[in-house]
């Protein structure tokens, strides 16, 4: 820390340095510590892997290699950060059919851990005093409290209590129309589950964003650059596809699902969908009407083109995991506030124990969910479909973020439960000693 009259060039320099990265130009301090680390534990990878990694994670760093070096077609990312600083950031892979290797700036579609990210813009707003968990949506939304809902809570809602878990739409070009879904939401009348925990898989995203942008006057893709980016000093977190001009180079989704998605769902099966038992069917209600596969299709998918808060994000593994690194180390970054203590401390309480009717599973917080990880009960985050998963530790210090671009059948059982033993591997190496830059270089 420097005191005195060096505070006050520090924080100019650090003004300056935000500025700049608008220009597409990394903080100073971040890349330094980026470019340490890479230049200390390159020749101690795996290999096949790219980046670099502190020695203590070399556990971590063989098992996601084994799982994603030298696959042609797909590839991923995972970065860890402990009390800040950055100690494992690796690549592998491909980011398309074509072979194209993966880099440091190789962001992945993040699926449902699109939900931690947005979920953090609000938090952002509360943090101003814009928004409190327990009061009602409808005092901020005014046209939420339609068909009885004036008196659920921003909290409830965060939890997926709100009893909206079913898809406001009938076919896949309403899905991709988020102002029209957030305005037939808050017109929406809630089901039978209302007070429950249910996974709102797509619902809670245009929610989110309907709330805040009732506060803001800013849809969410705005608001991912103003109040996640910009703040943390990065390019590598945004909804949908990348602007042009940003570093971040969006990987193509590949993979078998991708492959199915390219044909239409027979008739007959999209119409049983409703049919089913109503414990089968409200699951599948959230997240599918008949045609919504073709959002998937094409080298530009369309599912990239639009605001889809609850699952388009597009991110890299180093930036996810600074994201979350803010939530370890009580909402600062590199000394700086992001969010206060007291809120960070708010989204480390479970808000239900009760099973959740879609995913079976008690475990909802703020926007986030618990992870089974023994090593670290207060733990949270979200993860996505097929495995993407940004998380935090408060306890250690340590966020993780790990992405990657492929949706296969064959490797979906794997790519879903990957990340628990691996976060396994991660605390475990935090209590060994931290070696320094002398030893790391020495081991080099």
């Amino acid at each position: 820390m420097v005191t005195g009259g060096a505070d006050t060039i520090t924080e100019h320099r650090d003004r300056k340095l935000s500025q700049t990265h608008l220009a597409g130009v990394p903080h100073r301090r971040y890349r330094e510590s980026m470019t340490t680390s890479h230049s200390a534990a390159a020749a101690g990878l795996p290999a096949g892997i790219q980046g670099s990694a502190d020695p203590r994670f070399a556990s971590a760093v063989r098992t996601f290699a084994r799982v994603f070096a030298g696959r042609r077609g797909n590839g991923g990312a995972l970065a860890v950060y402990q009390h800040g600083e950055p100690v494992v950031d690796v690549w592998a892979g491909s980011r398309d059919a074509a072979g194209t290797p993966w880099t440091a700036d190789t962001g992945a579609m993040i699926s449902s851990a699109s939900k931690g990210v947005s979920a953090t813009v609000l938090h952002r707003l509360a943090d101003r005093g814009l928004l409190d968990y327990a009061a009602p949506v409808a005092e901020d939304w005014p046209e939420f409290a339609a068909n009885g809902k004036s008196r659920i809570t921003v909290t409830e809602l965060l939890s997926h209590r709100a009893g909206l878990s079913a898809l406001p739409a009938t076919t896949a070009g309403e899905v991709l129309d988020h102002e029209l879904m957030e305005a037939r939401l808050a017109a929406a009348k809630p089901d039978h589950l209302l007070g429950r925990p249910i996974y709102h898989a797509l619902t809670i995203g245009w929610l989110m964003t309907g709330l805040a942008r009732a506060l803001t006057g800013h849809d969410m893709a705005q608001l991912y650059r103003t109040e996640i980016a910009e703040p943390l000093g990065i390019d590598g977190i945004h909804l949908g596809t990348p602007p042009a001009g940003s570093r971040t180079i969006p990987a193509d989704l590949v993979g078998s699902l991708k492959t199915l998605a390219e044909r239409s769902i027979p008739a007959p099966v999209a119409t049983f969908v409703p049919r089913l038992p109503r414990m089968v069917r409200a699951p599948l209600a959230s997240i599918y009407v008949p045609g919504l596969e073709s959002v998937f299709r094409g080298e530009n998918p369309a599912i990239l083109d639009t605001s889809l808060p609850a699952g388009n994000a597009v991110c890299t593994a180093r930036d996810l995991a600074r994201m979350y690194s803010a939530l370890a180390c009580d909402g600062l970054v590199d000394g700086r506030p992001f969010l206060s203590a007291k809120t960070v401390r708010e989204l480390e309480r479970v808000r239900t124990y009760r099973i959740d009717h879609a995913l079976l599973v008690p475990f909802w917080h703020l926007g986030f969910h618990s992870l089974p990880v023994a090593r670290a009960p207060r733990g949270y985050g979200h993860m996505g479909a097929f495995g993407s998963t940004g998380w935090t530790d408060p306890r250690s210090g340590i966020s993780v973020g790990f992405v990657h671009n492929r949706m296969s059948l064959a490797w979906s059982p794997l790519d879903q439960t990957f990340v628990v033993p691996l976060l396994h591997l991660i605390l475990r190496a935090t209590r060994q000693p931290a070696t320094t830059a002398e030893q790391r270089t020495a081991a080099a």
